[in-house]
């Protein structure tokens, strides 16, 4: 799924946000209205309304005014690899305890800029550390020791 993300040339985070919301909401609700959007993303209905026309245009979703939004097939690819790129940032940060606003903070930062690869990286390491609480103890012990230095 990483790839669809990195094959995007035209995005911006502003896209992702808007193609990670509307997927959430088609979840939650079985469909996604401008309203709905504005409202999670905190953004003008207007400014909203001009960015899902600009979806529209590229292919993401399938805007009808006044009836809702739905995710193109691509566009439900890409907003499948961002949730997935979010999961695993969360995944890795949590491990480690840190508090929930904090990863909220910092998940929102890296999702953006990470690449692939160092996606596929982070993710082995979690797996990793997941299978072997021993040695995730040991490198929290190593952080704690770090951070008291």
């Amino acid at each position: 799924m990483a790839d669809s993300v990195s094959k995007r040339t035209s995005g911006s985070v502003a896209m992702d946000d808007y193609l990670e919301q509307i997927l959430h909401l088609i979840e939650d609700k079985g469909y996604a209205r401008a309203v709905d959007i504005s409202t999670n993303l905190g953004i003008s209905q207007a400014s909203v309304t001009n960015m899902l026309q600009k979806l529209d245009a590229e292919g993401l979703v399938k805007h009808q005014k006044y009836r809702g939004t739905t995710l193109t097939e691509r566009g439900m690819r890409i907003a499948g690899a961002i949730v997935e790129r979010h999961e695993t940032l969360t995944r890795f940060l949590r491990l480690f305890q840190l508090d929930e606003e904090t990863i909220y903070r910092d998940v929102e930062g890296m999702e953006h800029h990470v690449s692939r690869s160092t996606l596929g990286v982070i993710r082995a390491v979690a797996d990793a550390l997941e299978g072997n609480p021993e040695f995730l103890d040991l490198v929290k012990e190593k952080i704690r020791n770090d951070e008291e230095s």
